[in-house]
């Protein structure tokens, strides 16, 4: 073992994981709050649907929503499963990007990164929308890490190709096929996950989305609740593209290197 995991060995990558169960709660706020317009900060955590300030101790991420059963315990609302499984995805993310960051500065990339890519699935996912207060911000911290990392340029370039390519594509889309194909949050958020992933990094996130969401969209057509002129949430299919290019990028580069060495 390398870097972070030779450092703090697995116990280590346990706070991490637990850091990233308790970030994966604010998560929720944001995916909640940022596409109504609410305050991330004010008022505190309350149900959604009687309003009930939620105590300390039925806030505690993934374990109070299976104490309480998946129910408010004033009302009885139901709380939906994706407010456990956003705290349990991001604190296992952070747990195996402890396991495998060489730096500090790596894993906080990574890990701003994933937690990006999980809320911006779950808002795009309800609402088609993907808010510049994530896509933006995301952009300036990943120029800010790549400066420390002195890879500046690379981060621009990744910026470039991101939100450049992607807006050229929606660009010709629109003019041939007389609809919009693609929203400006799309470039955006591309144009985010260059500036932590490279150009190379844009291509196989762009590749693994586009993949994945033909998978799903003939998969939709085939059981008849679909359509060729359906509009697919593209900003899901980034995200998971990116957190898998995050993990598995270089290996998938090196193994389509292989054909042509």
């Amino acid at each position: 073992m390398t870097g972070l995991a030779s450092d703090f060995g697995v116990w280590g990558a346990a706070v991490a994981g637990v850091a990233g169960l308790i970030v994966g709660s604010f998560l929720n706020v944001l995916a909640h709050r940022l596409p109504r317009g609410e305050s991330v900060v004010f008022p505190g955590s309350h149900c959604p649907a009687c309003g009930s300030p939620i105590a300390p101790w039925d806030n505690v991420p993934v374990v109070s929503w299976l104490l309480l059963r998946g129910r408010c315990r004033v009302c009885g609302a139901p709380i939906a499963l994706r407010y456990p499984a956003m705290e349990l995805s991001n604190g296992v993310l952070w747990f195996l990007l402890a396991r495998r960051a060489d730096s500090w500065l790596e894993f906080t990339a990574g890990a701003f990164l994933c937690s990006a890519c999980l809320a911006l699935l779950a808002i795009d996912a309800e609402f088609q929308i993907l808010p510049d207060k994530i896509t933006l911000t995301g952009i300036g911290v990943g120029l800010l890490l790549s400066l420390l990392a002195r890879n500046l340029k690379g981060a621009l370039l990744g910026v470039a190709v991101g939100a450049g390519g992607l807006y050229l594509l929606a660009f010709l889309y629109e003019r041939l096929a007389g609809r919009e194909g693609m929203g400006l949050g799309d470039v955006k958020m591309l144009g985010m996950i260059g500036a932590f992933l490279g150009p190379i990094g844009v291509l196989v996130t762009v590749l693994l989305a586009s993949l994945a969401g033909s998978v799903v969209g003939l998969g939709l057509i085939v059981l008849g609740t679909g359509d060729r002129k359906m509009r697919l949430p593209f900003g899901v299919f980034l995200s998971l593209g990116a957190i898998a290019t995050l993990f598995f990028g270089a290996e998938l580069v090196r193994f389509y290197r292989s054909f042509w060495s």
